[in-house]
């Protein structure tokens, strides 16, 4: 469990296929603090640490995630956000976050309003149910807030902070995020149809 709030910004040292499966090296100023067995965010999916060193820890993205997620177009060089788990005791700054990405989305547009930084990405009409205006949705593993809601998008607007400290800053338009939408709704959802399908 995790809280979208961006711990450090990573950077992808190496990555090899193999058998499916894509291994993924990532330097960061964190990784000289985690261990084996370990669950961290990289870009709001939970990977396990199976091998770490003092810069640099190594996870393993299984075939079905690689599909699902925006790893599939993933190289080296690219930044990466992580967040380590959720530890009891600390506050909640973000939303709840699982790290089981629900799908990408492709950025529209980015632009700016009034010092801040705006981003549109398309909604999947099999999505639409699981946002809600001013409500939580977390893209590349950052807890944000849903500043305007349509039919086929939605928008993000991301103060300079988050905007410096997430490899948000890099994104164009037309490339693919990891997109998680908040549990909460999701449970709701899954309720009200239970609910209907028993009447």
């Amino acid at each position: 469990m995790f809280t979208g709030i961006i711990e450090v910004i990573g950077k992808i040292a190496d990555l090899e296929r193999k058998n499916g499966n894509l291994e993924l090296r990532v330097a960061s100023e964190i990784s000289k603090f985690v261990k084996i067995d370990e669950s961290i965010s990289h870009n709001g999916v939970c990977l396990t640490v199976v091998e770490c060193d003092s810069k640099t820890h190594r996870v393993t993205i299984i075939e079905e995630t690689i599909h699902k997620t925006a790893f599939n177009n993933v190289k080296i060089g690219d930044l990466i956000n992580l967040e380590r788990s959720l530890k009891i005791g600390d506050r909640l700054s973000g939303h709840f976050v699982q790290g089981h990405v629900d799908g990408t989305s492709r950025c529209l547009a980015i632009g700016t309003l009034e010092g801040s930084h705006v981003f549109r990405f398309g909604l999947e009409p099999e999505y639409a149910l699981y946002i809600v205006q001013k409500g939580s949705v977390c893209v590349n593993g950052t807890s944000l807030t849903v500043s305007d809601l349509g039919k086929d998008f939605f928008e993000v607007s991301i103060i300079p902070y988050t905007y410096q400290n997430t490899n948000l800053k890099t994104l164009n338009v037309g490339d693919l995020v990891n997109i998680e939408f908040d549990v909460l709704g999701k449970y709701i959802v899954r309720s009200i149809e239970q609910r209907n399908h028993s009447d």
